[in-house]
């Protein structure tokens, strides 16, 4: 395969080490943090007009969870000794070390908080269930059958310390992913101390809007109603995180800018290049400004719920190409210049490879059919139909 080069580049400057795999392993953490910090409005905050999205917004973060790890699976020469990070830890490897932030925040929080949230429903779906269902439920209630409404109130308690625990765990998982880049001294583009902030942030607005775009959808797909004040607050919140993450992006920007070091001139012909479309006009100007000035109009106007639901969904794409948009920019643009700042080289991803398009689309889609089994194996709706076993159960067991 034949990769245009221009200028003086180093053998191993030639062809990219990252593919697009590790485009998605930001891009797939982001989402988790942001669903999780959602759901956290609601359970720490009572910010009780998100309620609707809460056990959505944690299945979502599940589900993506789940697959976060597998692009790097994939990009390994051999995936199958990736266990042994855990059996001989290697304090001085980020990569290394992000095994144990990736198994605290599955094991001690996220699969915690839901086992908590649905224990409930699982102990009754196991005893109203029949045939395989009925066994899946029953391994699922981990031994403890009892509901009482003692037992309930320690579930609640257990559940909400452990989402106060899990709002920094969700701000470590996906601020160590930013950190892993912004270590990295020897690419300019990288190394920046506000690289792991922008990416919690980021995080939080991709996660934000994904579980706003799923909550509109499985309305639509099951024929029930949008709770408008629920999208609305959750468009509120989607614009302050998005307005703090464009902010932090244009500060480092300007930093960059007045201190015009060495890489400065090659940074800057890469922007107006080779990264014009996927910077400038996707990620800036379709996937930031434009769902800011969407949300800002529906914050600022009085528009019908018919339209504001319509500005939501084109603003909540938006946002999540964008988010993507960023992902592509630091992982892939931070390799197409030479370390010598000398040359520069170009990206051509395959299609039916191990790391390439087809794989990629796979991983995308992979996170959408967990959840899928998981909606339909633990519900995450409000209304009564959803629980024909448990109708009048709370959303989170007490009240």
């Amino acid at each position: 395969m034949q990769i245009p080069v221009e200028g003086f580049m180093y053998p191993n400057e030639v062809e990219l080490q990252w593919s697009v795999l590790i485009v998605l392993y930001p891009f797939l953490t982001g989402l988790v943090a942001g669903a999780f910090i959602l759901a956290s409005l609601e359970r720490v905050f009572r910010v009780d007009a998100v309620k609707p999205t809460y056990r959505l917004a944690l299945l979502t973060a599940l589900s993506f969870l789940l697959v976060a790890p597998l692009p790097l699976q994939l990009h390994l020469g051999h995936p199958e000794r990736s266990y042994e990070m855990y059996l001989t830890p290697h304090r001085s490897s980020a990569m290394a070390m992000f095994g144990f932030v990736y198994l605290w925040y599955l094991m001690a929080v996220l699969l915690l908080e839901i086992w908590l949230d649905y224990r409930r429903d699982i102990v009754q779906r196991s005893k109203t269930s029949t045939g395989l269902v009925r066994l899946i439920y029953r391994i699922l209630t981990l031994g403890s059958d009892n509901i009482s409404e003692r037992s309930l109130q320690i579930d609640e308690r257990v559940g909400y310390f452990i989402t106060l625990i899990g709002i920094p765990s969700a701000f470590l998982l996906h601020g160590y992913v930013g950190f892993i880049f912004g270590s990295v001294k020897a690419n300019p583009w990288w190394s920046s101390p506000l690289m792991p902030i922008v990416f919690i942030f980021s995080a939080m607005v991709s996660g934000i809007a994904a579980v706003m775009l799923l909550y509109m959808l499985s309305s639509r797909l099951r024929r029930k109603s949008i709770d408008i004040r629920c999208l609305d607050k959750i468009a509120q919140y989607l614009l302050y995180t998005f307005v703090i993450d464009f902010s932090l992006e244009m500060l480092d920007l300007l930093q960059r800018i007045y201190e015009a070091d060495e890489s400065f001139r090659s940074l800057d012909f890469m922007v107006h290049t080779r990264l014009w479309t996927s910077q400038v006009i996707i990620q800036i100007l379709l996937g930031t400004v434009t769902p800011i000035a969407l949300l800002g109009l529906t914050q600022s106007l009085r528009l019908t719920d018919t339209v504001r639901k319509r500005v939501y969904a084109v603003a909540g794409c938006l946002t999540v190409v964008g988010i993507f948009a960023m992902r592509w920019n630091v992982v892939i643009g931070g390799q197409l210049f030479s370390k010598s700042f000398l040359g520069y080289t170009t990206y051509k991803m395959g299609f039916a490879t191990r790391e390439g398009l087809l794989t990629a689309i796979i991983l995308m889609l992979l996170p959408f059919a967990i959840l899928w089994v998981l909606v339909k194996l633990l519900p995450p709706w409000l209304d009564a139909d959803s629980f024909p076993a448990s109708s009048s159960v709370p959303a989170h067991g007490t009240n």
